[in-house]
């Protein structure tokens, strides 16, 4: 059977029943598209990383939450919503304040300027998933968002 990087086959043992290709192997395919995604989103959005997106757009979407919540929302640990914070905080995109019932909870929200942005940059990630989602048909894509929704 004649193969390439674009036609996998993730069942083919060889006939040693042992092959391993690494091409075909669900991480390595993963992040080869996860790569082509982030440079296309760099392409579109060079001055936020994926990850700031994702916090402001949630920001955006709940409004003022703490810093533990946000990092569940946007699926990071502790340390990393932490620095993503830290950048948004330094660049005026969030403001970083002390919950009034608990002051042990760090509240985060958008400041104006991070609600224009996010306003601005939601129409080009929609353009960043549509470019990214561009080589499957609009079924294949549905398909692919069930499946990854399935094991993410």
């Amino acid at each position: 059977m004649s193969r390439d990087e674009n036609n996998v086959t993730l069942d083919d043992a060889g006939p040693d029943g042992n092959a391993y290709r690494l091409q075909e192997q669900i991480g390595f395919i993963l992040r080869k598209a996860h790569q082509r995604h982030v440079a296309i989103f760099a392409a579109h959005i060079g001055d936020l990383t994926p990850p700031q997106f994702a916090a402001l757009a949630r920001l955006r979407d709940v409004g003022e939450t703490s810093q533990n919540q946000l990092g569940a929302l946007v699926a990071m640990d502790a340390a990393t919503i932490k620095g993503v914070i830290d950048r948004l905080k330094a660049r005026g995109l969030v403001t970083l304040s002390r919950h009034a019932g608990d002051r042990r909870r760090l509240m985060v929200g958008l400041t104006p300027q991070g609600r224009e942005a996010v306003e601005r940059l939601v129409p080009l990630a929609k353009t960043i998933t549509a470019e990214t989602l561009a080589p499957l048909t609009a079924r294949e894509a549905e398909t692919l968002a069930r499946l990854l929704g399935k094991i993410a």
